[in-house]
């Protein structure tokens, strides 16, 4: 029986209804494999072997059959006393933890890259989770993106909005919507707002057009092994907000792909397979490519709703695929 270990958030705090992770579980479930849950505070590297708290994971038979209900407290899982275990007893490693992305984050990924040296396969690969991201990787494709700029100084911030007058500044590693600030012309706000996300000049940001398209939905179109799943879900901006992502109260609608969407989506694929970057979630508004998810991705259980698919069990099929 092959092995596979979640680092994810705590149990208690997924969203039951709607979590993506909680959909790949049930795929390994349903496919026979011994599943094991950890956090990332449970890594470590214990007299040169680099091992996790492991517990062994099962979602109630119910629950797993639709993974839709509300049941209180923990009665959807049965979760096993933790035990100190080698990452390599694993078959696969699935990094399905929540950003931020910050220091502790990239520490998870030396500890997965030493499993991943002993032959454990980790998704998505450890080296490209901290090499892309999920902003500024996408401008490895300029000529799937709008215009923008990226900078820490004042001036060239400035600069680009002056030329375009219309223009969305967001931090480089903010997630879920947050951070995020339309600035139209003669705003008076434009200078606070800048010298707020670069932290006075510290950081780097990121400038793009703003895309009025994002009123007919910002689209998370999900990849697999560099193929694109059929169909995106539109996230569309609730009355009075630019911002689409459903943590800031968008609506989700699915929609097939367009053929735009599949050429983003061609553009980008054969680089991703070649990072292994097995499963990433690219966001497009209109015709254009803005962000490339590559840490958590979401969105499985809103489109398979919409579209009687199994999106997690196709995923899982992929990765058992490049297993021994």
């Amino acid at each position: 029986m092959k092995k596979i270990a979640f680092v994810m958030d705590p149990l208690d705090s997924l969203a039951l209804k709607k979590d993506s992770t909680l959909a790949m579980i049930r795929a390994c479930q349903q496919r026979g494999l011994e599943v094991f849950y950890l956090q990332q505070e449970d890594m470590m590297l214990w007299q040169g072997v680099v091992c996790g708290m492991l517990s062994r994971l099962r979602l109630r038979d119910d629950f797993c059959a639709g993974l839709d209900h509300t049941i209180a407290g923990d009665n959807w899982y049965r979760l096993d006393a933790a035990q100190r275990t080698p990452l390599a007893d694993m078959d696969i490693i699935m990094m399905r933890k929540d950003p931020p992305f910050d220091m502790e984050y990239i520490y998870s990924t030396y500890l997965l890259e030493r499993a991943e040296e002993q032959g454990v396969l980790v998704v998505n690969k450890p080296q490209s989770l901290r090499d892309c991201n999920e902003k500024f990787f996408a401008t490895a494709f300029p000529e799937c993106g709008p215009q923008l700029v990226v900078s820490r100084r004042a001036d060239v911030l400035k600069a680009f909005h002056a030329e375009h007058g219309n223009v969305v500044f967001k931090k480089l590693d903010g997630m879920g919507g947050a951070s995020i600030f339309r600035i139209m012309q003669n705003d008076p706000n434009l200078s606070v707002v800048i010298e707020t996300l670069t932290e006075g000049g510290a950081s780097q940001i990121m400038g793009q057009v703003y895309l009025p398209e994002i009123a007919d939905g910002d689209k998370r179109i999900l990849l697999i092994d560099g193929e694109p799943v059929p169909w995106a879900l539109a996230r569309i901006p609730s009355a009075g907000e630019t911002r689409g992502n459903l943590a800031a109260g968008g609506r989700g609608e699915g929609r097939e792909l367009t053929a735009r969407d599949r050429w983003i989506a061609e553009q980008v694929g054969p680089e991703l397979k070649r990072r292994g970057l097995i499963f990433v979630g690219i966001d497009v508004i209109g015709d254009y490519l803005t962000e490339i998810n590559v840490t958590c991705p979401t969105c499985i259980r809103e489109l398979d709703a919409q579209f009687s698919a199994d999106i997690a069990g196709n995923l899982m099929d992929v990765i058992l695929s490049k297993t021994p």
